[in-house]
């Protein structure tokens, strides 16, 4: 089958035929309808992650598709079902089990999936919107929902408006919140407000007077944690999700004197992943997203790496 492997830092993806995957006691072969492209992946490919494997191996976490042979011991799925293959993190990360990190992943035609992972989807929510919803859509509603704390009526900022942002936006909006969207490229404002965000600034020291009781920092980049650190009201909370950069500096000063909570964020639990795809499901959250051929990942790759890319990048290995 056909597949885009990592084989060595800073090297792009490189195509290759492999042996097509086997289902294995308590797994199953899932055929990839879609899978989403990750800032993630381009993380790993230069360096500022290390890989849990030796190269080489398949890159891809944001997967779905239809079930197409069952290992021994399977049970409550069937050849034929349509799944989302979940990134457990929560209450434990499950790292062995996870597409494209622990195992080979979805930039191929096949892969393998352990059974614990597997989440049925709705009947209207496509195959698309479901690879996505693993991580982009799933991992910003834990940092809101989860993380964050968000309730009805608190002023939240959403720092950095890609892929995750928005949906981080969308589910401060669907938590009740009044949505501030910050990010240095205005021309991510436009969607960023059709997501339910009330105004969009280019700086966090704008929202000072607005006194946000959330900051939730998808960008990472160092700056964006200590201005978010400063900028939240006193016993406010700053969830960290992006890692644009490996360190930061905060104030002392500011941190101690508004006792604000500071937390990482990293990943979900299968069941908001199931809540996602109900919100999915129900039109509460439509992902944006852009298809690509398959052919074209690492120019997709690529585009992501120089902030090109307004939303999620998703792609068909099968065609």
């Amino acid at each position: 089958m056909k597949a885009f492997r990592y084989v060595a830092k800073g090297a792009p993806l490189e195509p290759a035929d492999v042996p097509d995957p086997v289902a294995e006691p308590g797994w199953v072969v899932v055929d990839v309808e879609a899978v989403g492209l990750c800032h993630t992946d381009i993380h790993l490919i230069d360096g500022m992650i290390e890989p849990s494997r030796p190269a080489p191996f398949t890159l891809g976490h944001e997967v779905a598709g239809t079930i197409s042979a069952l290992g021994e011991g399977v049970t409550g799925h069937a050849v034929g079902d349509r799944v989302a293959v979940a990134l457990v993190a929560h209450p434990e990360v499950q790292l062995p089990y996870a597409p494209g990190i622990g195992v080979d992943g979805g930039y191929a035609e096949r892969l393998a999936a352990h059974a614990s992972t597997l989440v049925p989807l709705p009947a209207t929510v496509s195959t698309v919107h479901a690879a996505v919803a693993t991580d982009s859509v799933v991992s910003a509603y834990h940092a809101v929902r989860t993380e964050g704390r968000v309730r009805p009526g608190e002023v939240v900022a959403v720092v950095g408006l890609g892929g995750l942002g928005l949906n981080g936006v969308r589910s401060a909006v669907i938590a009740g919140a009044e949505v501030y969207g910050v990010d240095v490229n205005p021309d991510t404002f436009g969607a960023a407000r059709e997501a339910g965000a009330r105004d969009c600034f280019t700086r966090l020291a704008d929202l000072a007077d607005l006194q946000p009781e959330v900051v939730i920092d998808f960008a990472g980049v160092g700056v964006t944690t200590s201005d978010a650190v400063d900028v939240v009201r006193r016993l406010g909370r700053v969830v960290v999700v992006g890692i644009g950069a490996p360190t930061t500096t905060l104030s002392y000063a500011a941190l101690l004197r508004k006792s604000v909570e500071l937390r990482g964020s990293y990943g979900a639990s299968k069941d908001e992943l199931r809540q996602v795809l109900g919100f999915i499901e129900r039109g509460r959250i439509i992902p944006a997203v852009e298809e690509i051929d398959f052919a074209d990942l690492n120019e997709g790759l690529d585009r992501i790496r120089k902030g090109q890319v307004r939303g999620r990048l998703v792609t068909r290995p099968r065609g």
